[in-house]
């Protein structure tokens, strides 16, 4: 197995996470989610995201709203829901519960 396989793999697993915390901090647009994705050296594309915010958006932990533009069509700005607050809530605890894990392997 390579090493790439299992990384891709490691930040297939935390997209989903990642995405959620960076629209607890505000609403965003798809550009804005991959240029905060970048930055933090998770690279993303569009034919990944849009998927994932879609099956978000129907499993009740994202909404959207339209925006007017100032230059072109109105974008969809993701947010949020209540469920979705609440959902990100349990994912926090699973991470610290999985990051003490690795801590703990990885210092013995």
């Amino acid at each position: 197995m390579k090493v790439d396989n299992v990384k891709s793999q490691m930040r297939k697993g935390m997209l989903e996470y990642c995405i959620m915390l960076l629209l607890h901090k505000e609403p965003a647009y798809a550009s804005d989610i991959i240029q905060k994705l970048k930055e933090a050296q998770l690279i993303v594309v569009e034919g990944t995201l849009y998927p994932l915010l879609t099956r978000l958006k129907n499993d009740d932990l994202l909404s959207y709203e339209w925006v007017e533009s100032t230059q072109g069509p109105p974008r969809k700005y993701y947010k949020l829901t209540e469920s979705g607050e609440t959902f990100l809530g349990e994912l926090e605890i699973s991470w610290k519960e999985l990051k003490e894990t690795v801590n703990h392997i990885a210092n013995r």
